[in-house]
């Protein structure tokens, strides 16, 4: 594929699944990427992923569908538990979601077959490589040296994005409340493919099976004490043993097998109002969690990076206007990552319920998975049946 990006000098900052896929997809539409990683080795902070057919549209698009397949655990259902008691709630099936499968991997080896794939496409990666500064055109100033001149610099530099300020000042992220622990496990008897949702009153727990016999663990917890903004905090397995305590003796077990986890606090950041600045000659976008950091409650944040990456790659390419095809790329993507956005928000509410509200809301995913099993899942058709590359 070759248009308007080809021999275009391409910047990326950040090494992270979304700056990847996008140095991968500019790299196979012809253009001269360079990606900036600013720690000394390409590595995801975190254990598990869940890409969902949205997600893998994309990494089908960039080639990376069998080796995907290869690497990866295909999700059949997910089950919303009751955690105090450690009956099932109800049980959806995946099996029938529309476009490609529903997979859990671990993040290092999405991100290495990213990687793998970008070299072998003519990208260029830095690392030990940390943006200090940026300007709306495009210009980016890094600790171990300048850049070369490029046409467009690309800020997938998450959270804490040196690049997201240029274009929109700096931000106050507040504190949700909520804190959560990433941890992985051996996966005994809970290996089957199945995404399940402990819920307790002011707390949840989602579990699901990784290649090589591993459970992914992700705890939330309601509470008034702050925690640090980042996923690589470490905490001692017994506080988060003890916020479930009083939890069903499954649930305990999996928790009780936590040897080292990590602590981050959950903050909620605004969508990003610009996400490009510059001209012809020179140019800036975000993608990501540059552009809109995504609470973990929906499981959409590296899939919406995946999505960003494609559309930011095809419309330059489509488009030899350069701030037109950026212009383009933010107004086709920002009512979709705040209707995401807003999915994941309420989540984080409808997860912790407790008392009477708590139980008419088991009652009504029981009734649903009964009545009608596909409606729990086809309420999500416009999020996993979305295909970017079409």
């Amino acid at each position: 594929m070759t248009g308007a990006n080809r021999s275009r000098r391409v910047t990326v900052v950040g090494g992270g699944i979304g700056g990847m896929a996008a140095a991968l997809a500019f790299a196979r539409r012809g253009a001269e990427v360079t990606v900036h990683e600013k720690s000394d080795a390409l590595r995801e902070v975190g254990a598990g992923l869940q890409i969902t057919p949205n997600g893998a549209a994309v990494l089908a698009a960039l080639g990376l569908d069998e080796a995907a397949t290869g690497h990866a655990i295909r999700a059949v259902a997910v089950a919303p538990m009751d955690a105090l008691t450690g009956r099932p709630i109800a049980r959806f099936d995946l099996s029938q979601l529309p476009g490609r499968p529903y997979r859990f991997f671990h993040r290092a080896t999405l991100l290495g077959l990213l990687a793998e794939a970008a070299r072998a496409a003519g990208v260029t990666i830095r690392t030990s490589s940390s943006a200090t500064q940026a300007t709306a055109a495009g210009a980016v100033s890094f600790a171990d040296g300048p850049a070369s001149p490029a046409a467009l610099s690309i800020g997938a530099d998450g959270l804490h994005s040196v690049l997201r300020p240029v274009l929109n000042g700096a931000d106050a992220p507040f504190f949700t409340g909520q804190v959560a622990w990433r941890a992985i496990v051996p996966a005994a008897d809970l290996a089957d493919p199945v995404a399940r949702i402990w819920m307790a009153p002011g707390r949840h727990v989602v579990t699901y099976p990784l290649p090589g016999g591993q459970l992914n663990v992700v705890a939330v917890q309601q509470r008034a004490d702050w925690a640090a903004e980042g996923w690589d905090f470490h905490d001692e397995p017994g506080v988060v043993q003890a916020a479930f305590a009083d939890c069903a003796a499954e649930l305990r077990a999996v928790l009780g097998r936590i040897e080292q986890v990590r602590l981050w606090g959950l903050f909620r950041h605004p969508v990003a109002q610009s996400w490009h600045g510059g001209g012809a000659d020179g140019a800036l976008a975000l993608l990501g969690d540059a552009a809109h950091p995504t609470l973990p409650f929906l499981a959409q944040g590296a899939n919406l990076a995946l999505e960003d990456a494609w559309v930011l790659a095809a419309r330059t390419d489509a488009m030899p206007d350069l701030p037109a095809a950026l212009s383009r790329y933010q107004d086709l993507r920002r009512p979709r990552v705040r209707r995401a956005i807003a999915e994941a928000n309420a989540n984080a509410v409808n997860y912790h319920r407790a008392g009477l509200p708590r139980s008419l809301s088991h009652l009504a995913l029981k009734g649903l998975a009964r009545a009608a099993p596909n409606a729990f899942i086809g309420r999500l058709n416009w999020l996993y049946a979305h295909d970017v590359t079409v």
